[in-house]
């Protein structure tokens, strides 16, 4: 049912893509190309010239050894009039060198594509990462701009057959011209009759390849769907309940569903194009014996020696070969430079949060503190306000705790504290000054963040740590004092190779770590960061009581003369703050210390009655 709907859109497509319209509009999808090219000089200057160097050559010897091929031919059909010239052998000499400097040149050639294309992809990835890490945190909560990412990073190692295809193409067109040039001289009429009939089986390649990339497109989501599909099948984290829900043959099902779609779709537009295709391309090769017939008749009739015969017939099958390779390269490069939208239209995507031109550093030591003024916030496409109109302050040396149900924005505030999100109205100051004037990446450096659902880096435990001040991450006496004080030694100390023992299951020889484990070392980057705001959202959440006991025990310590804004369900964990903020639909419905909102029948009483009452 879904490859015929695919085949009637198809049909669709096909009509408008036929329109002058969708043909210009395929001429300028080549725009791409000059600036991946661009990219592809940045990666190797050195080696794309010498490519280029070698493709030239390369495109004109075989036309040479046509003309001195001619040369030696005639040179023995005149032996019946003339003795032997005393050249003759220096022309076979020098068909034999070309011949040589070809195959040489073809090795080298062979030699920078791939060294081309292992540094274009080397180069290319690493400029997608890190424009990735620049873009908005909004962006990867966005499904359009997650497929948009997801093609550019395929396509950051994909669009090497292009670059490839790019020079194969100079090269052929420089062969074509050589030997239409040759053809030129002998018949005007001959090379149009061979270029004519090629024509239509280019302009039938373009039109397939435009389809390819309708196709593609249309199907990313579903293939990302697939990718995922592959991964909750196959991952640690969902092995247990796949196996105890009896989930499997569900996700099998469901990717099958999935995957035979995908494939009858590519497999419907592969058999049109192989039908049609196999007809135009008969017509090509009519177009290259009809030339070949007229050339044997002219010699029949005395209007071409042989030598002429030999060059004719190299020239046409030369020309005709490279004049169709010219058109089928365009028609590819054609195609993947619609591919190549994705990745310039990813590299062309901007944050909106960002640091100003003249933007200034966030200050070494906060006098005043942070404060929400009048902030309320929308995610970006969403129409339900998270926060509304609240205002409070964040004061040096003093702890703030956020509690309320979930969804009502106790994460929200960290994002906007840290600048992950700017406020949709009122203003966020830090020093009296709004958070937007300061420059991003020394505003990070005054804050360490601890989030509920913290990376686990599969590397070593010393780098797990020293992710949080990535500038101490070679720093062993820094980085074992911070998981002193986070207790993650006692973590670090059994482990096989201890501080320099990868974690995880990814990698070989790989030990993995409980969720208490991993947050011990999640807790000792707070400690190793040393920043003037710590923030943390649900710190404990993974700890046995005793272990919860022994870090608050700490926690006097780790926010000693720092502003802490920390989360949390756990009672106890929250009375330890100076101030606390109940947030409730959007808004702070009470605030003060722990006696207080306990001593008034509000929100936080009920909460920490419902609480209490299930330890009793």
């Amino acid at each position: 049912m879904k490859t015929d709907t695919f085949a009637e859109e198809t049909e669709t497509q096909q009509k408008a893509l036929g329109s002058p319209q969708r043909w210009r509009e395929r001429i300028r999808a080549l725009k791409n190309l000059p600036p991946v090219m661009k990219i592809v000089w940045e990666a190797a200057p050195g080696v794309v010239a010498g490519g280029a160097a070698t493709r030239i050559f390369s495109a004109l010897i075989p036309v040479a050894m046509v003309a001195v091929t001619k040369w030696i031919i005639d040179g023995i059909e005149a032996l019946k009039l003339h003795p032997l010239p005393t050249h003759f052998w220096w022309l076979v000499g020098i068909e034999f060198g070309l011949a040589c400097l070809l195959t040489v040149l073809m090795r080298l050639t062979d030699f920078c594509d791939a060294v081309m294309a292992d540094r274009f992809m080397h180069h290319t990835s690493l400029r997608v990462m890190k424009h990735a890490s620049h873009l908005d945190l909004s962006s990867y909560e966005d499904s359009a701009v997650y497929d948009k990412m997801e093609r550019a990073r395929v396509q950051s190692t994909d669009r090497i057959g292009m670059i490839q295809e790019t020079g194969r193409l100079m090269q052929q067109a420089i062969a074509a011209l050589g030997f239409g040039a040759t053809i030129f001289l002998y018949s005007k009429i001959l090379l149009l009759a061979l270029v004519v009939c090629i024509v239509p089986a280019f302009l039938f390649e373009t039109h397939f390849a435009f389809l390819s990339y309708w196709l593609s497109f249309r199907q990313t989501p579903r293939r990302r769907e697939l990718d995922y599909l592959r991964l909750l099948g196959g991952s640690r984290e969902s092995a247990k309940e796949l196996k105890l829900f009896g989930l499997s043959s569900f996700l099998a099902d469901r990717y099958k569903g999935i995957s035979e779609g995908l494939h009858g779709e590519t497999v419907g537009l592969a058999r049109r194009k192989l039908m049609i295709g196999a007809n135009l391309t008969l017509l090509g090769t009519m177009g290259y014996y009809g030339s070949y017939a007229w050339v044997i008749y002219e010699t029949v009739a005395g209007r071409f020696t042989i030598g002429e015969l030999t060059l004719l017939a190299g020239a046409i099958a030369g020309a005709s070969t490279n004049i169709q390779a010219v058109f089928s390269s365009f028609s590819s490069i054609a195609n993947q430079s619609l591919f190549l939208a994705d990745l310039l239209e990813f590299f062309s995507v901007k944050p909106k949060v960002h640091s100003k031109p003249n933007a200034v550093p966030a200050p070494r030591r906060i006098e005043q503190g942070f404060e929400f003024r009048n902030v309320s916030f929308a995610y970006p496409g969403k129409s339900r306000v998270v926060l509304n109109n609240i205002s409070f302050r964040l004061e040096p040396k003093s702890r703030i705790a956020l509690v309320g149900e979930n969804g009502q924005g106790k994460t929200t505030i960290v994002k906007l504290l840290t600048r992950l999100y700017d406020p949709t109205a009122g203003q966020i100051l830090l020093d009296g000054v709004d958070l937007r004037e300061y420059d991003l990446e020394s505003l990070w450096k005054q804050i360490g963040v601890i989030f509920q659902d913290f990376t686990r880096y599969e590397m070593t435990a010393s780098e797990n740590i020293g992710v949080g001040q990535i500038e101490e991450v070679a720093n062993p006496f820094r980085i074992r004092a911070a998981a002193n004080k986070s207790l993650a030694e006692n973590v670090i100390r059994q482990l096989p190779r201890g501080y320099d023992q990868v974690l995880g299951c990814r990698f070989d020889g790989g030990v993995d770590l409980s969720g208490g484990e991993w947050q011990r070392l999640a807790l000792a980057r707070a400690y190793l960061r040393d920043a003037q705001v710590l923030i943390l959202d649900e710190p404990t959440a993974a700890l046995d009581a005793r272990s919860e006991h022994e870090v608050f025990e700490r926690f006097a310590e780790l926010t000693r003369g720092k502003m802490a804004l920390l989360i949390s369900h756990r009672f106890s964990t929250v009375r330890m703050a100076d101030r606390i903020l109940v947030l409730e639909n959007g808004k702070i419905a009470e605030q003060g210390h722990h006696d207080q909102l306990v001593a008034c029948s509000g929100r936080y009483r009920e909460m920490f009655e419902l609480q209490a009452a299930s330890y009793r």
